[in-house]
C-alpha cells in the first residue's frame, strides 16, 4: 500500500517540477541567479519532450487497440484464436509483433486488456519483449542504421527471437499464478485469468467455464450494437491512457535527468572492456528509454567505439525492458513478477550477446 502512495505522489511531484521546470524555459526566464545552467535545463527540455512525442503516438495506438479489443472482441474468440500446444504458444507470442507492430509502450496496456479476456499470461508477456524488436517497422529501422553491418542488424532479431522463445518456455513451466495486480481485477476477471494460465492442463472445462463468465457478463462491452460498441470505445481509451500515462511521464522525466548529467567522456572509459561494456550499454539502454524504432541510430553513433557485441546488448535490451516500461509493468504486474521478469531478460540477454560474439555471429 504504502509504494502505491509513493509511486503516486511521486508521478504527481514530477509533473509538477518538470512542468515548473519547462516553463521557465520555454518564457525565457533569467535562471542564473538561482545556480542553474541554462544550457543542462534547455537540453533537459529537448530530451524530455522528445521522449515524451516519441512514444505518445505509439502510447496512443495502444490504448485505442485495447479499447476496441475490450468493445469487439470477445473471450470465447481470444480463446479460440490462441494455440493450445505450448511450443506453439510461444511461437505465436514471440511472433505477434509482425501482426501488430507497436513500441513496448503501447503494448502493456493491449497485454493487460488480452489476458483479462483469457489470452494466457506467457503468451502476452512474451509479446511484450518480442514484439517491440521483431517486427516490419523495427526491421527496416534497423537495417537503414546499420547499412554497413547487416550481421549486427540480422543477430538483433535472432537473439530476440532466442531470448522470446527462452523467456516463454520459462514462463509457461514456472508461473504458478497471474501475473497481473490483484486491484486491476474483478473478481470475475481473475478467476478467467488464473483459468487462462492453466487452459493447456484443463481444455475439457473450458466451455462450461466461458458460459460461465458470459452469463455473468463481465466484460459489458459485448452486448449492444455496433453503434453502441464505438461509442463505448473512446471511455476505455482514455482511462487506460491516463492509467499508463503517468508512468510515461515519470519514466520520461527521470530518463532525460539521466540523459543531460551523463557525459559523453563517461562512456569510453568502459567501452575497451568486454562484461562492463555490456552492462554499460545494456543500463544505458535502461535509462534512456528509447522507442525501438528509434534505438538503432543512436546504437550506429557509438559504432566506433563500443564493440558490436555492446551495441547488439543495446538493441536488444532496451526494447524488452527500459526504465520507461517498467514503470507501467509496475502499474498493471506484481512487484515481485515485474523485478524477477527484469532479471531474467538482464541474464538472458548478455548471456546470449555475449555468446553470439564468440560464435561469430557479430
Amino acid at each position: 500500500m504504502v509504494p502505491n502512495v509513493i509511486m503516486r505522489l511521486a508521478t504527481g511531484a514530477a509533473t509538477v517540477v518538470c512542468a515548473a521546470m519547462l516553463a521557465l524555459i520555454f518564457f525565457g526566464r533569467d535562471l542564473s541567479r538561482w545556480n542553474l545552467d541554462t544550457a543542462k535545463l534547455q537540453n533537459f527540455k529537448i530530451v524530455f519532450l522528445s521522449i515524451i512525442l516519441e512514444a505518445l503516438p505509439f502510447l496512443l495506438i495502444g490504448v485505442l487497440v485495447s479499447a476496441l479489443l475490450q468493445a469487439f472482441v470477445s473471450d470465447r474468440l481470444i480463446r479460440k484464436l490462441t494455440p493450445k500446444n505450448p511450443v506453439a504458444g510461444v511461437l505465436f507470442g514471440s511472433l505477434l509483433g509482425i501482426i501488430l507492430p507497436l513500441c513496448e509502450c503501447g503494448m502493456i496496456p493491449i497485454v493487460r486488456r488480452l489476458i483479462r479476456k483469457g489470452l494466457p499470461a506467457y503468451i502476452g508477456i512474451i509479446y511484450i519483449v518480442a514484439g517491440p524488436i521483431i517486427n516490419p517497422v523495427v526491421f527496416g529501422a534497423t537495417f537503414a542504421a546499420f547499412r554497413t553491418n547487416k550481421e549486427l542488424a540480422y543477430s538483433r532479431f535472432y537473439l530476440a527471437f532466442v531470448v522470446s522463445v527462452t523467456i516463454g518456455l520459462i514462463l509457461y513451466y514456472f508461473m504458478k499464478r497471474s501475473p497481473l495486480k490483484p486491484e486491476t481485477l474483478n473478481q470475475q476477471e481473475a478467476a478467467i485469468v488464473l483459468r487462462s494460465t492453466d487452459m493447456h492442463n484443463h481444455a475439457h472445462d473450458h466451455s462450461h467455464e466461458l458460459n460461465h463468465a458470459h452469463n455473468h457478463g463481465h466484460v459489458h462491452s459485448h452486448g449492444g450494437s455496433v453503434v453502441q460498441k464505438l461509442a463505448d470505445t473512446p471511455g476505455h481509451a482514455a482511462e487506460e491512457f491516463f492509467d499508463m500515462g503517468k508512468y510515461l511521464i515519470l519514466g520520461s522525466f527521470i530518463t532525460a535527468l539521466l540523459q543531460t548529467l551523463v557525459t559523453r567522456a563517461s562512456f569510453a572509459s568502459v567501452a575497451d572492456h568486454e562484461l562492463p561494456s555490456h552492462l554499460f550499454m545494456m543500463g544505458f539502454a535502461y535509462a534512456l528509454s528509447l522507442c525501438s524504432t528509434s534505438d538503432a541510430f543512436v546504437a550506429a553513433s557509438f559504432n566506433n567505439m563500443f564493440p558490436p557485441a555492446a551495441l547488439l546488448s543495446f538493441l536488444v535490451f532496451g526494447p524488452m525492458l527500459d526504465l520507461k516500461n517498467t514503470l507501467m509493468m509496475l502499474a498493471v504486474f506484481r512487484k515481485k513478477f515485474v523485478l524477477k521478469f527484469g532479471i531474467l531478460i538482464a541474464l538472458l540477454v548478455l548471456f546470449g550477446s555475449i555468446l553470439f560474439d564468440h560464435l561469430g555471429f557479430v
